[in-house]
């Protein structure tokens, strides 16, 4: 009804791809997660949050399925892009820290993940408070470290 470039539309199609992920449809959330990123850098545009949001989706599934180059590289770019978009201090910019924190931990890059795990967690304190949800998260992936 909205058509497959439609906002809507591709927030639900970035859901469904996160779905088949998590019901171990790996090959379909991947390809479904690269076409919402090709058509919301198209339409939205290379900094919309909506594309931003889809590339570090897409960064996650690259890394579920070990694909480290590749989930860094966007992850890290997302990262960096909101950063400047959206300011240090935005959520979205903490999320990223802590995603691509995870991607560094899992590819053995131990000192620069722990380095970004501790920013994160400090910023995150700082912004939102001990009290957030989204703090604790971040500080108990640190006491587990």
């Amino acid at each position: 009804m909205l058509g497959p470039e439609h906002h809507d539309t591709l927030t639900s199609m970035n859901n469904l791809a996160s779905t088949y992920m998590d019901i171990g449809k790996r090959e379909k959330g991947e390809e479904l997660g690269i076409r919402v990123v090709e058509i919301s850098e198209r339409v939205l545009g290379l900094e919309h949050p909506d594309t931003l949001t889809s590339i570090s989706n897409l960064s996650l599934i690259y890394m579920e399925k070990g694909r480290w180059d590749k989930a860094e590289e966007l992850g890290v770019r997302a990262m960096e892009v909101r950063k400047r978009v959206l300011g240090q201090e935005h959520p979205s910019v903490l999320f990223s820290m802590y995603n691509v924190s995870s991607i560094w931990k899992s590819m053995g890059k131990l000192d620069v993940a722990l380095q970004l795990l501790e920013e994160c967690v400090k910023l995150s304190e700082q912004i939102l408070g001990v009290d957030h949800p989204i703090f604790r998260t971040f500080s108990e992936s640190l006491r587990t470290w």
